[in-house]
C-alpha cells in the first residue's frame, strides 16, 4: 500500500506542476498575442472604439481559444486516464470535481491574462500605440 501512495503522491505533484505550466502558458502565449495587437486597437481607438468594447472583444477572443483548449484537453485527459485506472483507489478515472477544477482554473487564467493586457492597451494614447511598431 505504501509504495500506491508514493505513486499516487507523486502524480499528484507532477498535476499540479502540469496545472501550474498551463496556467504561466495559457498567460504568456495570450498576453503576448494582446500584446501584437497594440497598433489595431491603437487604430480603433483614434476611431472612436469605446474601450469597454474593444476590452470586450480581446477578451471574448482570448476565452474562445482557451475553451477550446479546455475542451481538447478534457477530452485527451478523459481518454488518457484510462491508463491511470488501476492506480486510483476511491475514485473513479473520470472524477468530474477534477475535471472541472482544473477547466475553471485554466479558464480563469485565461480570462485574466486577456483581460490585464487588453485594460492596459485600451489605456494608450492612440499616437504612441501607432509609433510603437
Amino acid at each position: 500500500m505504501a509504495r500506491s501512495s508514493f505513486t499516487l503522491v507523486m502524480i499528484g505533484i507532477a498535476g499540479g506542476m502540469a496545472l501550474l505550466l498551463g496556467i504561466v502558458g495559457i498567460y504568456g502565449v495570450i498576453s503576448y498575442a494582446v500584446s501584437q495587437r497594440t497598433r489595431e486597437l491603437g487604430i480603433r481607438i483614434a476611431l472612436g472604439a469605446p474601450q469597454g468594447s474593444l476590452k470586450a472583444m480581446v477578451v471574448r477572443q482570448g476565452m474562445l481559444l482557451a475553451s477550446i483548449g479546455v475542451g481538447v484537453g478534457l477530452i485527451a485527459a478523459a481518454v488518457l486516464s484510462r491508463v491511470l485506472a488501476s492506480l486510483l483507489f476511491g475514485i473513479s478515472a473520470l472524477d468530474p470535481l477534477t475535471y472541472s477544477a482544473v477547466a475553471v482554473v485554466l479558464l480563469l487564467a485565461a480570462g485574466a491574462a486577456s483581460y490585464l493586457p487588453a485594460h492596459r492597451a485600451s489605456n494608450v494614447n492612440p499616437l504612441d500605440a501607432l509609433r510603437a511598431e
